[in-house]
């Protein structure tokens, strides 16, 4: 019996076929990869034999050693998961996790020259899976280091990434070093993956660049040029597969990174943001019972009923300026008065805009004054995923009262005092 790994020869009725088994989870199709490099799926029904030509000889794996470098500084990886510390094993096909600062060092050479690297495996997750209690490990690890290097970097899945970043800026007041969060759009195997510029624009940030703080570092175009910094609280993923998915709303970039002239332009005039005794500040905790509800036309009153009897604090993400179905018509004054009750019985009701450009305002239409009446908070210019984050972060550290009097005050930059007017406001996703 075959197993991946092995060199195999498939006889179908048309064809004869050789190549390396690779690893699947298919029921209808074997995948090999052939000897020009190619992956190829075969259908089960059309295959007649296989027989094993070599079987699979198992390598001891080497480890690499990296001896430090006199002069420059040291940067901790911190491995949370994601293509960007994927390799793959051309031996089976398959895609393998590596961690060590040696396997980092063979996969991306050109970081030799740039910093000393130690390496630290948190966890190996998909980042659609974290919890909250993740990201107190990486807050743990972080704490570990922070006083032994001159920077980290985060390698981190794409998917919630920017949710990752938010709750690191609030949880970890006044960082003394820089800390980036790093993704990959693309996956190791691909000849357009993206993770070795992330990774060098970021070590080039760290060592050459006076950043202090919480930041992402990802692709700025769909070219190999630039990076952009991107602040933690102000970013969104927004495309499922471009390099240049992460992108800055209602606010810039913090600086841009070429990885070819190794050049730093500021876009943002960095601040001291230290406090009177300069000491980091860690609050790392976070209530896990706070909702994101989204709401959307013919929206069923039950929802709104099971959020508030789930959650002690719910974010809705509104339409427009902060508009929620609390109207006309009997369904939509149902959840205006299930909300009425919520907040009167100590729950926090706070408000978003789907539209994401722009700010919610509480005073322009009727409608917007009666959820305000009722109590609800309106966030601003906020994200929805940052308000979300922040008020469970709020609530884990501080008692009710002070969560309310916080949620709409800018404590991480989330939010800005007034947007500048842009002729074209999408022109940055072009």
């Amino acid at each position: 019996m075959a197993v991946p790994g092995d060199r195999i020869k498939i006889v179908t009725k048309e064809k004869e076929i050789e190549g390396i088994l690779m690893p699947n989870e298919s029921d209808s199709s074997v995948f090999i990869k052939r000897n020009d490099g190619y992956n190829m799926g075969i259908d089960k029904k059309k295959i007649t034999k296989i027989s094993v030509l070599k079987a699979k000889t198992e390598k001891k794996e080497q480890k690499k050693v990296i001896k430090d470098k006199k002069g420059l500084k040291k940067i901790v990886i911190l491995h949370t998961g994601g293509t960007i510390a994927s390799k793959v094993d051309y031996e089976t096909g398959g895609v393998i996790a590596k961690f060590s600062a040696g396997d980092l060092i063979e996969m991306f050479p050109e970081l030799i020259e740039i910093a000393n690297f130690q390496t630290d495996l948190v966890s190996n997750m998909m980042s659609e899976d974290m919890v909250f209690s993740d990201y107190q490990k990486i807050i743990s690890s972080i704490k570990k280091y922070i006083g032994k290097c001159d920077g980290i970097i985060i390698g981190h899945g794409t998917d919630t990434l920017a949710y990752t970043a938010a709750a690191l800026s609030f949880a970890i007041e006044n960082p003394s070093i820089p800390i980036l969060l790093v993704g990959s759009q693309r996956s190791s195997d691909r000849g357009s993956s993206d993770a070795a510029q992330n990774l060098l624009c970021a070590s080039l940030f760290i060592t050459r660049s006076d950043f202090k703080g919480i930041a992402i570092c990802m692709h700025n175009s769909s070219n190999d040029d630039k990076c952009a910094i991107l602040p933690p609280t102000k970013t969104r993923k927004m495309h499922t597969s471009r390099r240049d998915a992460f992108k800055t709303i209602n606010d810039s970039p913090i600086a841009l990174v070429d990885s070819k002239s190794q050049k730093i332009e500021f876009i943002k005039e960095l601040t001291d943001k230290a406090t009177p005794d300069n000491k980091i500040i860690i609050k790392d905790k976070f209530e896990t019972k706070v909702g994101l509800l989204k709401t959307h036309p013919n929206i069923d009153p039950n929802l709104f009923e099971f959020f508030t009897k789930n959650y002690k604090a719910i974010i809705i993400e509104g339409t427009g300026l902060g508009h929620a179905p609390t109207n006309l018509g009997n369904n939509n004054l149902k959840n205006y008065e299930i909300l009425k009750r919520f907040i009167k019985s100590g729950g926090i009701v706070a408000i978003t805009s789907q539209c994401l450009f722009g700010r919610v305002h509480p005073n322009v239409y009727t409608n917007l004054r009666r959820l305000s009446d009722i109590g609800c908070i309106f966030c601003e210019d906020m994200l929805p995923e940052t308000a979300f984050i922040k008020l469970a972060w709020l609530l884990g550290n501080y008692d009710k009262e002070k969560a309310k009097e916080l949620l709409n005050k800018n404590l991480r930059e989330e939010i800005t005092e007034r947007t500048p007017y842009k002729e074209d406001f999408l022109e940055q996703f072009k």
